[in-house]
C-alpha cells in the first residue's frame, strides 16, 4: 500500500509513505512527477538507489516496516528525505565532497550506491542515527548537464 499526504509548513512539503519493497515504479513516477524531463533518468537512477537502500538495507524488506519520503520544490532546488526503520547507517568518512564539487571516494571505496548518490545529487547528508537521507538537486545550475542522458 502506498499513502499519500501534502500539509503546509512554511512550504509545501508532500509525503508518501509505503511498506518496505523493491517494487518501486509508482514510487518513482510520483517523485519525478515534477522534475524537468532533461534530468529525469538521472533523478531516478539516484531516487532509486537510495530508496532500494532504504527498504532492503535499513528495513531488511520486512513488510511491517516502512519507508517514509518527504519531498519539495524550492525555487530551483527538489528536495527528498528519505527514512527508513532499520537499526541506522553510518557511511564511511571517504564519502563526502569536497568544496569544488569532487567526489573524495571512488566506488571501491564507498560502495556503487554511495557513490551513484553523490555523483547524482548536489547534496547527500544522512541523520545522526542514519535512518534519514536528504537528498538536494539543483536543476537549473548552468554549469552542470544531466550525467545520465
Amino acid at each position: 500500500m502506498i499513502a499519500i499526504s501534502s500539509r503546509l509548513v512554511k512550504r509545501s512539503w508532500n509525503t508518501i509513505s509505503f511498506a518496505s519493497t523493491l517494487y518501486l515504479v509508482p514510487i518513482l513516477d510520483l517523485l519525478l512527477a515534477e522534475i524537468p524531463p532533461q534530468w529525469r533518468s538521472e533523478v531516478r537512477l539516484g531516487l532509486q538507489e537510495a530508496l532500494v537502500n532504504a527498504a532492503k538495507h535499513g528495513n531488511n524488506l520486512d513488510p511491517c516496516k516502512t519507508v517514509l519520503v518527504r519531498f519539495s520544490v524550492i525555487s530551483d532546488q527538489y528536495w527528498w528525505v528519505i527514512s527508513d526503520q532499520g537499526a541506522g547507517f553510518k557511511p564511511p568518512q571517504c564519502c563526502s565532497i569536497d568544496l569544488e564539487r569532487s567526489v573524495v571516494c571512488n566506488e571501491n571505496e564507498c560502495g556503487r550506491g554511495l557513490y551513484i548518490l553523490h555523483q547524482i545529487f548536489d547534496r547527500v547528508q544522512w541523520n545522526r542515527q542514519g535512518t534519514e537521507l536528504s537528498l538536494c538537486k539543483r536543476v537549473k545550475d548552468p554549469s552542470r548537464l544531466p550525467v545520465v542522458p
